[in-house]
């Protein structure tokens, strides 16, 4: 039961953080874009480790005009709408083979439902759709109910060509994930990531789903370490197209951007929240340092300074602290360095080698690469404990992780399928490892956008 769920999830954690429910449209009669309204409840923490998926009924979409073309528009919608919201980790949607009414003929707002035929089936949300369609255009009209308060909590209207049914869907997931967790969820998300072609290494891009892919480089050389700014409208990654290790920092709409060509290596890039500035690991002064570096390309100031190599930076969420790989202390190990005080910390200690660290967007915790035992797998560190927890096991080899913007999921790179490299998601906890993408050649480094 719903409520029985919520109590068991207070019992278990720490009291969170209220949700800001968002109410968009009036719960009998037309929807108004203008009408809000809102209300704190604690539904779902996906932070949770022990977090169980809510079960939620996804009805047909009621077709107002009843022609073949809303009919099977609406079934198209359904269905992205099943698919997008069982991806999340957290939500189920139950077989509608037993559902005990049909809201498409009966009615799909507030007044016209019979919550009792979904409590009955243990459903603990129910979405009801509705669907207009005349000469192209589409209006979908969608609502999310809490089926034992019998209540509202998501109401809304779309309207657009039916090309846009998917971007309709999708922002409406994204507000069921922010009246369910206070925050908008994976839905308007991309990953970039690397895949060969032709032998050569390409960068790519596709939606939080592996839909919509889409080839960014055509260098015919070796493109490596994607990586996304924080307004997700450009991109920097590495390029040898010129011989030797690069960084170009690209806008995706338009021809603007930029090379960084020091002397040496140029690696690892890695973009600054809130700023347009990125950090990357050169090695103009022969030693491998992480330097702070303008859009342009050009230095702003050192960060790291060390006998060692330092490699692969990723900034805390406020983006006054940098974790990155260190061997200053004789192997690869986790560092974490405050940019204004200069103090730096080691973070991991068990196994001789741990790389490839990325922070959290809570700023709690650190996903990265360790090898114990020849073994090569993702863990999971609190940084305030510094307890690591090992999320992929006994399935090839596991690296390259980066989390979803809410922090929910985790992408990475594995060789469990014939040990070809393939790109998997899971859960933050671990939980639900299934693969991302189905495409020819090999798939690496993915890089999660905000």
């Amino acid at each position: 039961m719903f409520k029985h769920y919520i109590r068991k999830l207070i019992f278990f954690l720490p009291r969170i953080n209220l949700a800001i429910f968002v109410f968009v449209g009036i719960a009998l009669g037309l929807l108004s874009p203008g009408a809000a309204f809102s209300k704190d409840y604690d539904y779902i923490n996906i932070n949770n480790p022990f977090l169980k998926k809510t079960p939620v009924a996804i009805t047909e979409f009621k077709a107002f005009n009843g022609h073949a073309a809303e009919i099977r528009d609406g079934k198209t919608a359904k269905q992205m709408l099943k698919d997008a919201l069982n991806y999340t980790g957290y939500l189920k949607a139950i077989n509608p083979v037993a559902f005990l009414s049909n809201p498409a003929d009966t009615g799909i707002q507030l007044g016209q439902i019979n919550f009792r035929d979904w409590t009955g089936i243990g459903a603990e949300l129910l979405i009801t759709g509705g669907i207009y369609e005349n000469n192209g255009r589409v209006k979908l009209e969608l609502r999310l109910f809490d089926t034992f308060n019998t209540k509202l909590l998501v109401g809304t209207a779309y309207s657009g060509s039916r090309s846009m049914i998917r971007s309709m869907i999708h922002k409406f997931c994204g507000e069921i994930a922010y009246a369910l967790t206070g925050k908008r969820g994976v839905f308007n998300s991309k990953i970039a990531f690397v895949s060969t072609v032709n032998g050569k290494k390409e960068i790519f891009i596709c939606d939080f789903d592996g839909e919509n892919i889409k080839q960014i480089t055509s260098d015919r050389s070796i493109s490596l370490s994607p990586s996304w700014s924080y307004d997700s409208n450009w991109l920097s990654y590495v390029s040898y197209k010129r011989g030797r290790p690069e960084i170009f920092i690209r806008k995706l709409k338009g021809k603007r951007g930029a090379i960084v060509n020091f002397k040496g290596m140029n690696i690892s890039p890695a973009w600054m929240p809130g700023q347009l500035k990125l950090a990357a690991t050169l090695s103009k002064n022969k030693d491998q340092e992480i330097y702070l570096l303008t859009i342009k390309g050009e230095i702003i100031k050192r960060i790291t300074t060390s006998w060692g190599i330092d490699v692969s930076p990723d900034f805390s969420p406020d983006g006054k602290k940098i974790v990155f790989t260190s061997k200053r202390t004789g192997t690869p190990q986790i560092h974490i360095k405050d940019i204004e005080s200069k103090r730096v910390e080691r973070l991991t200690f068990n196994g001789l080698n741990n790389t490839s660290p990325a922070w959290s967007p809570d700023g709690k915790k650190i996903a990265y690469v360790g090898i114990v035992e020849n073994k090569i797998n993702i863990y999971l560190i609190d940084i305030n404990t510094g307890i690591p927890i090992q999320l992929t096991m006994n399935q090839g080899d596991n690296e390259d992780p980066s989390w979803s913007p809410d922090g929910s999921m985790i992408t990475f790179t594995s060789t469990r399928e014939g040990g070809v490299q393939r790109i998997f998601v899971m859960n933050a906890s671990g939980s639900d490892q299934r693969r991302l993408l189905n495409m020819r050649g090999r798939q690496t480094q993915p890089d999660w956008s905000n």
